[in-house]
């Protein structure tokens, strides 16, 4: 496994286990994301490889904004994209997204489902906790580390 997989595997576990811990992404995380993707890029092309590296990380940033601005994502989902960006360049983020947009929704429809079967069986109001999020949202950072991980598989 190269450097960028295992960058990926430790920046993708800390968020996961942070996002479902406390409901939000440390932001030593997305900054270790953009460090290693830094590094990694200009390792491997130089200087052009850092440019590169910035350039996938203003289009994770983006692309995410966009959700953020929406209500529907965090500002640490926001981050950490833009963190797994730099690792991944441009190109391979664009892929990155697909997989986090599938992932996401299997992720949601689950939480669905889950939900009302709650409801039905009558465990649960539906409302919100005691800090007024609701229940029905759900951390992203795992759907953000599975597209990740997902773009990173070989492909043939």
């Amino acid at each position: 496994m190269t450097a960028q997989v295992w960058i990926a595997i430790l920046v993708g576990l800390a968020a996961t286990i942070d996002d479902l811990a406390r409901r939000q992404i440390s932001n030593w995380i997305p900054a270790a994301a953009l460090a290693g993707g830094l590094g990694w890029q200009i390792g491997q092309s130089g200087w052009l490889g850092g440019l590169y590296a910035l350039g996938g990380a203003a289009a994770g940033f983006g692309v995410f904004l966009i959700f953020y601005l929406l209500g529907g994502m965090g500002g640490g989902d926001v981050k950490l994209m833009a963190g797994f960006g730099a690792l991944l360049g441009a190109g391979r983020l664009i892929e990155a997204s697909l997989w986090t947009a599938g992932v996401g929704g299997v992720l949601a429809l689950c939480v669905v489902v889950v939900n009302s079967l709650s409801r039905f069986w009558g465990k649960r109001s539906g409302k919100g906790n005691e800090n007024g999020e609701r229940k029905e949202s759900i951390p992203y950072a795992p759907a953000i580390t599975l597209g990740v991980w997902l773009s990173l598989v070989p492909k043939g």
